[in-house]
């Protein structure tokens, strides 16, 4: 088999999903950077010989956008954090607008899964270690004492992974 280097950018998204989905999880914060440089590697990956034709580019940007502008009016309400509305935005690029409503569907599903997690036994102890280190810049504002934070990011990562990766080796 053949070394494919069209997959570099592929396994460059792989790499930043799960530093969003870890990243998230210890500090209840995704970097700026990362969700750059997964917009930056799509282009990259699309600027490759098995790049998107021109309408499907399109279509993931517009998808993208759409994806961007329905999570400001969660964020607005305070149902979500502004950086899983960017992590969200980002990968909808690389799931692209055909699957955006099967990737809204499986970040749901791993989501509720996620939170069900937070709040059985096991939950007290994830959010203990969340503590143990410095808190994050900007965060806990304006969350109810007791409340408990979901790194939802973590579930759009894992979501972003299932329905991105396996298409490439079929």
């Amino acid at each position: 088999m053949a070394f494919d280097p069209d997959l570099l950018p592929l396994a460059g998204f792989a790499a930043l999903m799960v530093a969003a989905a870890v990243v998230d999880v210890r500090r209840l914060v995704i970097p700026n950077g990362l969700v750059a440089a997964l917009c930056v590697l799509w282009l990259l990956h699309n600027e490759g010989t098995r790049g998107m034709p021109e309408p499907m580019a399109l279509a993931a940007l517009a998808g993208a956008a759409l994806a961007l502008a329905g999570g400001a009016v969660l964020f607005a309400r305070g149902m979500i954090g502004g950086g899983d509305v960017k992590l969200f935005a980002a990968a909808a690029l690389w799931t692209g607008a055909g699957a955006l409503p099967a990737f809204l569907v499986a970040t749901a599903l791993i989501g509720g899964a996620l939170a069900l997690v937070f709040l059985s036994p096991l939950g007290p102890r994830l959010v203990a270690l969340r503590h143990a280190g410095p808190a994050p810049a900007g965060s806990g504002g304006g969350v109810p004492a007791g409340s408990i934070q979901i790194p939802y990011g973590a579930a759009i990562a894992a979501a972003a992974l299932i329905l991105t990766i396996p298409p490439y080796f079929r």
